[in-house]
């Protein structure tokens, strides 16, 4: 049923709420919520009612957290021993070598003592292609870590890729624990003991498997480690937290990549390239935000095998841990299934939005072609995207870095709108406007009334309508459009819930 039943003609509400006092306001709907004593109400209806203050997200600035990298050749077992570290399968675990890419932070902690651990991409010295960018990763890591825990094989030895790894390491002159790894009982220690002619110290043999020695290691570790990082940016304890969604090679990477100033992730034409989310603070706008990069979003989650399976789930994870989601659409296809899919999953999360529209410098005016594409673009977001139109949109090139400068407008308005709360008084008077201009019709000879409304959260903005029957499906949107249109609720999804309640039987 469309919404437009429910217009009874102009209800001038702009005009009206513009004119409201708001003391008298805050007077009438404490008359309204007076009135509520004359119906059922439950425990939960009490407390929403008393008003349970919810503290207020205060930004705390904190000590940048001592860095430990992870390196090593492919397939030593360095994201198992990332795992057995955090206690959680988190980072991508599988027999193909070289499967985990980029460099992947996590917050760990030993003993009372917090560290942040840095996986990263097998190191190989002469690699070629994707490999020689997973080397220089690697490379990155040691530079930024403030110590080192270098990964070998027992059962395999020291390889000359491992020598190569040993000279890096010297190099940087960094901490290092030498870790031989798959040693699964002491009756293969002694395959341990001839690591030590690497040069590198005692190797500690360990099982990142089964967890053998991972404890004695981390007791050593967080003995060494500082108190505060010595080469880490100062970490900001508050920095808006944003997820970057998207379907396969849209070009999530290159949209970090060019938000950080530097290759953080490998980029390659290879569609999902990346498969763990990667957080990164970075400044942009004079402020600081904490990006995550997100493993490309498949198609069709239960046929995937093995690290796409796993990177899938932890891209809801991301978005679960964000406070805003830009969704990258590729300009140049059609928008597809899986974009929607993706917006959808944005929505249940109740995570702000903003739209942004990558590879836009194709779509040149002088170019037939490209300009037939930017025709059908137009009525595909106007057909396709019409439930999200309150979500920015911005058009930009990640690659060339053309109209960036509007990313971090649209972020903030959609996080200010996200965190936005009418004050009980105006949200009452815009209800008691709207329906008595717009009544609900009739359903089976009766009327249901809205007897009160609050606002019951933020993030999104929440709110909850006492009412004497169900409100049509057609008519909470019409009331949610025209609170939009009222109050600026662009980038974030609005949540209506209902209480229908019965008025008390007198005894």
């Amino acid at each position: 049923m469309a919404d437009e039943e429910y217009e009874g003609g102009p209800d001038h509400l702009a005009e009206k709420m513009a004119e409201l006092d708001e003391q008298l306001a805050e007077q009438r709907a404490e008359l309204m919520r007076g009135t509520l004593a004359d119906y059922e109400l439950d425990d939960d209806d009490q407390q929403l009612l008393e008003g349970a203050t919810r503290g207020e997200d205060g930004i705390e600035y904190l000590p940048a957290l001592p860095v430990v990298a992870i390196v090593g050749r492919p397939n030593v077992g360095k994201s198992a021993l990332v795992n057995r570290i955090l206690g959680r399968r988190e980072a991508v675990v599988e027999d193909t070598p070289g499967v985990t890419r980029d460099r992947v932070t996590y917050k760990a902690e030993w003993m009372e003592k917090r560290f942040s651990l840095v996986d990263t991409g097998g190191w190989e010295p002469d690699a070629k292609g994707i490999d020689r960018s997973v080397a220089a990763q690697a490379e990155v890591a040691i530079d930024l870590a403030d110590m080192v825990l270098f990964v070998v094989d027992a059962k395999v030895g020291a390889t000359s890729t491992d020598e190569h790894v040993v000279k890096l390491l010297r190099k940087s002159g960094k901490p290092v624990f030498l870790v031989a790894n798959k040693i699964d009982d002491a009756r293969q220690e002694p395959e341990a003991a001839a690591l030590w002619n690497l040069g590198l110290g005692e190797p500690y043999p360990v099982s990142a498997i089964h967890g053998r020695g991972v404890a004695d290691l981390l007791d050593l570790i967080v003995e060494k480690l500082p108190e505060v990082s010595t080469v880490a940016k100062a970490e900001i304890g508050g920095p808006r937290r944003v997820a970057i969604l998207g379907r396969p090679n849209v070009g999530k990477s290159s949209l970090l990549n060019k938000a950080a100033g530097e290759e953080r992730v490998v980029v390659n034409d290879l569609a999902g390239t990346t498969r763990d989310p990667v957080d990164e603070i970075v400044e942009l706008g004079g402020k600081m935000w904490r990006l995550v990069d997100t493993a490309g979003i498949r198609r069709r989650v239960h046929l995937q095998q093995g690290a796409d399976f796993y990177a899938s789930l932890r891209t809801s994870a991301a978005l679960e841990k964000a406070e805003v989601a830009v969704v990258v659409l590729d300009v140049s296809q059609p928008i597809s299934v899986q974009d929607l899919n993706i917006i959808d999953m944005v929505l249940d999360s109740g995570r702000a939005l903003v739209l942004a529209f990558n590879k836009w410098d194709r779509l040149s005016d002088e170019d037939m072609e490209n300009s037939e594409r930017r025709r059908y673009l137009e009525r595909e977001i106007e057909q396709d995207l019409a439930h999200v139109a309150w979500a920015p949109r911005v058009n930009i090139s990640a690659k060339t870095g053309r109209h960036f400068d509007r990313l971090v407008p649209a972020l903030e308005r959609a996080l200010e709108n996200w965190d936005r709360r009418i004050p009980t008084g105006k949200l009452n008077a815009f209800l008691t406007e709207l329906v008595a201009a717009n009544p609900h019709p009739l359903r089976g000879g009766k009327q249901p009334r809205v007897l009160f409304g609050t606002q019951a959260a933020t993030r999104p903005p929440t709110f909850v309508l006492f009412t004497t029957g169900f409100l049509d499906p057609g008519y909470r949107r019409f009331i949610q459009r025209r609170l939009r249109e009222l109050y600026s609720f662009e980038g974030t999804p609005i949540v209506i819930n209902m209480r229908v309640r019965e008025r008390r039987q007198r005894k």
